[in-house]
């Protein structure tokens, strides 16, 4: 291994099941952070034909999954937040069911647009799922004031 190379920071927990039924809270960006998803207008999120692709593979992932429900999601021009309940544990990580969803719009699209990974967080109570909720449901209003994306 080239020890001129960084080191990239680990991002899962170990130790802990990814298949365990819980709440997640999952961001996956576009690569470089492209705005290719769609446009906010009027503070209303306008889909591009690669966004309403997402969209459907996001409905879809319930019926690919019947352990899972999507509580919550949004499209913003360059991401994704989708906020995932796994309601029983059938051995289908959140890694298997995320790198399912980029490989489908992938194959749809016909070309990657997904940075490498995604953003998880494992939501640990009432208080922090309502925040999450809130700002998912604020995030298009919120665009403006975002300072990553």
């Amino acid at each position: 291994m080239n020890k001129n190379l960084p080191t990239r920071k680990k991002i899962r927990l170990d130790n802990y099941d990814y298949s365990e039924e819980n709440m997640y809270f999952i961001t996956i960006c576009v690569k470089d952070r492209i705005e290719i998803l769609g446009k906010i207008k009027n503070d209303n999120m306008v889909l591009t034909k690669k966004g309403n692709i997402v969209k459907q593979n996001v409905h879809k992932l319930e019926n690919l999954y019947n352990n899972i429900l999507i509580d919550e999601y949004v499209i913003m021009p360059n991401h994704l937040h989708i906020l995932l309940l796994i309601n029983y544990k059938n051995g289908v990580t959140i890694s298997r069911i995320i790198k399912h969803l980029k490989s489908n719009i992938t194959r749809e699209i016909g070309t990657l647009i997904w940075q490498k990974s995604f953003y998880e967080h494992i939501v640990r109570n009432k208080r922090e799922y309502l925040k999450i909720k809130e700002y998912i449901n604020n995030n298009i209003v919120n665009w403006r004031k975002d300072k990553y994306f």
